[in-house]
């Protein structure tokens, strides 16, 4: 494993393909900005692909999972054994990022990076066993730095598998009983917020839950208050398996030169994690939707990110993302197939 990988540099956009997209948007037969972000993210994706004419056949979709320990503090309203239970779901296909990569044609790629379900075996998924589930961040770190690297480079690895089989574009989802506790601690940390902003019902609790929620979160700041300015210790204290693999995803394919298309609150957390150790990775991550996280808002905001959907979504999974990709697919096919007013000898100009 190379030493701190993640600072490594991240691979330059195609200025010279960016602009040869900007101009040809200038002369398709249409009003000029007339298709407002969909221009936008074609000629992003331009530069990012390194040609004019962009195209998202190969799609890579990875679902990392983990379990947290500070479920123990009655922070969800599911219990934990249904991380275990959803990774048979996922490689079943009936779960609904499963049925968005088949329709999508997307490879679908899920990792137990470690859960509190012992002996845990199922074919078509990669079992880690980094440990069962992180600690309980109350009470101290939520991984030692050992696991956090070990997370961080099975991020990297599906990113390079992706990269490997031809992939054009990457989504990271996630599955993990308490993961929007972790993400909200996190977020709080990095942006130094509070927590009540930052804190919704996850997976379903009421307004006494999330209250409770929230007052479990300032404590765990409390501990960690020391590492807020570090943001790989802070990961490392207060996230997930599966957070850690997602920022591990989101930096190698920055720096091999892949796409990302962000999915919702938690995996917004994982980007500006990565941003925050990595700021260049963050012209390669398109985000897809703003969801339901009250926290959601802000983390995007502090991105400067604008997302293409905004349907009210809360699952996770990767699937806000994937519900974007047909929106992005058809972005490309109007960059790459719409007619030039020379070409329909239309005239571009009033006369």
């Amino acid at each position: 494993m190379t030493p701190s990988w993640w600072l490594a540099p991240c691979k330059p956009i195609d200025t010279h393909a960016l602009e040869q997209a900007q101009a040809r948007q200038q002369q398709l037969t249409k009003p000029a900005g007339s298709l407002g972000q969909l221009e936008t993210v074609a000629v992003q994706l331009a530069g990012l692909q390194g040609r004019i004419k962009p195209s998202l056949d190969q799609l890579w979709i990875a679902i990392f999972a983990g379990d947290h320990g500070v479920v123990a503090e009655g922070v969800s309203a599911f219990p934990q054994e249904v991380t275990g239970q959803m990774l048979h779901n996922f490689v079943n296909g009936g779960a609904a990022i499963s049925v968005l990569a088949r329709q999508l044609g997307a490879s679908l790629e899920v990792v137990d990076l470690g859960t509190v379900t012992p002996s845990l075996t199922l074919p078509g998924v990669r079992h880690l066993n980094i440990g069962p589930g992180t600690a309980n961040f109350v009470q101290g770190p939520a991984m030692t730095q050992a696991q956090g690297e070990l997370a961080l480079q099975a991020g990297r690895d599906s990113a390079l598998r992706a990269i490997a089989s031809g992939a054009q574009l990457f989504i990271g989802g996630e599955m993990g009983i308490g993961n929007t506790t972790a993400a909200s601690a996190l977020a709080c940390a990095l942006l130094d917020c509070p927590v009540m902003h930052m804190t919704g019902p996850g997976t379903g609790l009421n307004a006494a839950g999330v209250s409770h929620k929230i007052q479990v979160i300032e404590k765990a700041l409390t501990l960690h208050a020391a590492q807020r300015g570090d943001a790989l210790r802070i990961l490392f204290n207060l996230g997930g398996f599966e957070i850690a693999a997602l920022v591990g995803a989101y930096l190698a394919c920055a720096q091999e030169g892949v796409a990302v298309l962000v999915d919702g609150f938690i995996c917004s957390v994982a980007a500006l994690v990565a941003v925050r150790l990595n700021a260049d990775c963050r012209q390669w991550l398109l985000f897809g939707h703003r969801g339901a996280e009250p926290g959601h808002r802000h983390v995007l905001e502090t991105l400067n990110a604008e997302p293409l959907l905004d349907l009210g979504l809360r699952l996770g999974e990767g699937s806000g993302a994937a519900l974007a990709v047909p929106l992005l697919r058809l972005a490309c096919d109007l960059h790459g197939q719409m007619a030039t007013f020379a070409e329909a000898a239309v005239a571009d100009r009033p006369v």
